[in-house]
């Protein structure tokens, strides 16, 4: 299930907002309906509220990818969740100035719109720039009049915020950057990483004394996130040094593309293979390929009969010999498949790599890489 809907498109960047998005509106709703004793009153000024601090976020997503896009890195999407936003590039850059430079275009966006908000308060003579004590109290009343100062310090403190050196947080991936000019992309990762893991503990202590449970969520994401990018710096180090000759499946079974669907089922039961290329019938041109999961939602609706043509895929991702198995690795991860077919430079089916594959060669490099 996809548990993600799409709203617009802009720069060529998929906006998604996640089903779980709900559950800020409804917390929102209820807290300003409660708290301020206006109920349905309360609840539309806090969800309006809610939606234009998302909005904010959105741009915050927005200046990390367009900042990356200037540097031909693509963004696959930018997801709204309870928690913030999430900009998917393909890849973080491992140029330090060019991580600088798009780690710092989110808080960077969120002082720009404080700076506009503030500018419209002196327009409108309004108050923009508030005490955190009198934010606190904004939040317990209804007050359209407050929504700009509400917005100008939101936006103050996201950016602020985000500046905190939590990596995988912007200001950390500015410490990771700032740590490889001298130490290294790996090195300054793992110091990053360690630095990131203690803030979020603290994090984590602080809003648990305190009754801060947002807080202890984000010390959470904070410490699994750090974790996450920590091992797939050390993965991509790791798989790096081995090329895809060295991993892949020689001889995979394969089939051609008239054979029937009975034929991928006997060898599916037959092998330990569940992800077979397809073939045209005298040639070893790879037309296609047919994973377990095309298998079982054609057997749906086809008989065992039907050529295997009529349910494989012909968009899919392929690897060359001489490829890094890491970026075979990313090829498999943005196709969204478990294997692809190993191919020379005429197209034609030279081997087969599958992700069991990849794990394997992890495995013994990192044993090897272990000291005795």
């Amino acid at each position: 299930m996809n548990w993600s809907i799409k709203l617009f498109k802009a720069k060529g960047i998929d906006v998604k907002v996640h089903l779980t998005f709900v559950l800020i509106l409804i917390w929102a709703a209820y807290q300003w309906s409660v708290s301020t004793g206006e109920g349905l009153m309360g609840a539309v000024f806090g969800i309006v509220a809610t939606l234009l601090l998302f909005a904010s976020v959105t741009l915050h997503e927005f200046g990390h990818s367009i900042q990356a896009l200037k540097f031909g890195i693509p963004v696959h999407d930018i997801t709204l969740m309870p928690m913030g936003g999430l900009a998917r590039l393909e890849e973080i850059p491992e140029d330090p100035g060019k991580e600088i430079r798009i780690a710092i275009a989110g808080p960077l966006v969120n002082f720009i719109i404080a700076g506009v908000l503030f500018g419209i308060g002196l327009l409108l003579n309004q108050r923009a720039i508030i005490s955190l004590d009198e934010l606190y109290l904004s939040m317990g009343q209804v007050s359209w009049n407050g929504m700009l100062a509400y917005l100008t310090m939101t936006n103050l403190l996201m950016g602020l915020f985000n500046l905190i050196p939590a990596y995988p947080m912007d200001g950390g991936r500015i410490l990771r950057a700032s740590l490889a000019k001298k130490l290294g992309h790996a090195k300054a990762t793992s110091v990053a990483v360690n630095v990131g893991q203690g803030l979020a503990l603290l994090f984590g202590l602080w809003g648990f004394m305190n009754g801060s449970y947002t807080l202890v969520l984000i010390a959470i994401f904070v410490w699994m996130g750090a974790g996450q990018e920590g091992k797939d710096v050390v993965m991509k180090n790791i798989l790096s040094e081995m090329k895809v000759s060295q991993a892949m499946t020689l001889q995979p079974q394969i089939l051609k593309a008239n054979d029937g669907l009975s034929k991928a089922i006997d060898l599916t039961l037959s092998t330990s293979q569940s992800d077979f290329p397809v073939i045209e019938w005298g040639s070893n041109h790879v037309v296609g390929l047919l994973c377990e999961k095309d298998l079982l939602k054609g057997l749906q609706t086809h008989d065992r009969t039907t050529p295997v043509r009529e349910v494989m895929r012909t968009t899919f991702p392929t690897a060359t010999p001489d490829q890094p198995l890491y970026e075979a690795q990313k090829h498999m991860l943005t196709g969204r498949v478990l294997a692809i077919p190993v191919v020379d430079e005429e197209g034609d089916i030279i081997g087969l790599l599958t992700a069991t594959d990849i794990n394997e060669a992890y495995r013994l490099l990192t044993i090897r890489q272990q000291p005795r």
